[in-house]
């Protein structure tokens, strides 16, 4: 075999191997996460906590039965941050431009206190962001939900995330895309802060906030993922 058709076989294997990483990967991807991209301008996309009554409504069942009552058609629905024993938001939440539970900049232990943490937000213009917790702007907005760890900041993973950790959880959370539109996902398997926080940094999220880890549940008619039950206090929920 002469020296010019061993590189030829060499690059075309090379090639190959190439082609079935990338394959790999996006195969992974999509088998790994529940992922549904809205975009504000366009959606009607709200947090819930509670119903006409003051109650909370606990489960996406609940709040899907709530909404179609008020011939609303749920289209989907996660939680959407960290709670207190009592089902009340852990700091900030805005809903309809009213605050029900103040920002929290307390340091203590735990995911949500992972500095930095942040605030998933929409404005009065259906403008949604993510802003660390320290630089959040109170004004003309419409929707907050406040949770932590940040997972990307400013396009960088967070510094306290550690590639091939063995903290491994189911996860969901939200990230901001450059055209304003949202991604929220979950995992379907368990998965480390690392991984999940590249996941948003590939989906090209320049900012992007984890929610919560085991508890969560996602449902998401476009990807026939039904999740229905749960124990939350607040949720995101999209309807027509």
């Amino acid at each position: 075999m002469n020296k010019k058709f061993k590189t030829a076989i060499i690059l075309i294997m090379l090639s190959i191997g190439t082609f079935a990483s990338f394959a790999k990967f996006n195969s992974s991807d999509n088998n790994n996460f529940v992922t549904y991209i809205a975009d504000p301008k366009t959606q009607d996309i709200k947090l819930y906590w509670k119903n006409d009554q003051s109650q909370n409504f606990k489960s996406i069942k609940n709040l899907k039965l709530w909404l179609e009552k008020k011939n609303q058609k749920l289209e989907f629905a996660t939680n959407a941050g960290m709670y207190k024993k009592d089902g009340s938001p852990q700091g900030l939440y805005i809903e309809n431009r009213k605050t029900l539970s103040h920002l929290d900049n307390s340091n203590a232990n735990g995911n949500f206190y992972l500095k930095p943490n942040g605030i998933f937000y929409i404005t009065d213009k259906n403008i949604a962001g993510i802003s660390i917790t320290e630089k959040f702007n109170s004004k003309d907005i419409k929707y907050a939900t406040q949770s932590g760890p940040m997972l990307i900041i400013d396009g960088e993973i967070h510094p306290a995330f550690n590639s091939g950790s063995t903290n491994l959880n189911i996860r969901n959370g939200v990230g901001i895309l450059p055209d304003n539109k949202i991604v929220f996902a979950m995992s379907k398997k368990e998965i480390n802060f690392y991984d999940f926080a590249n996941y948003f940094k590939k989906m090209g999220c320049k900012n992007a906030l984890y929610l919560d880890g085991f508890v969560s549940r996602t449902y998401s008619v476009n990807d026939n993922w039904l999740q229905t039950d749960g124990n939350f206090g607040v949720m995101i929920g999209i309807t027509k």
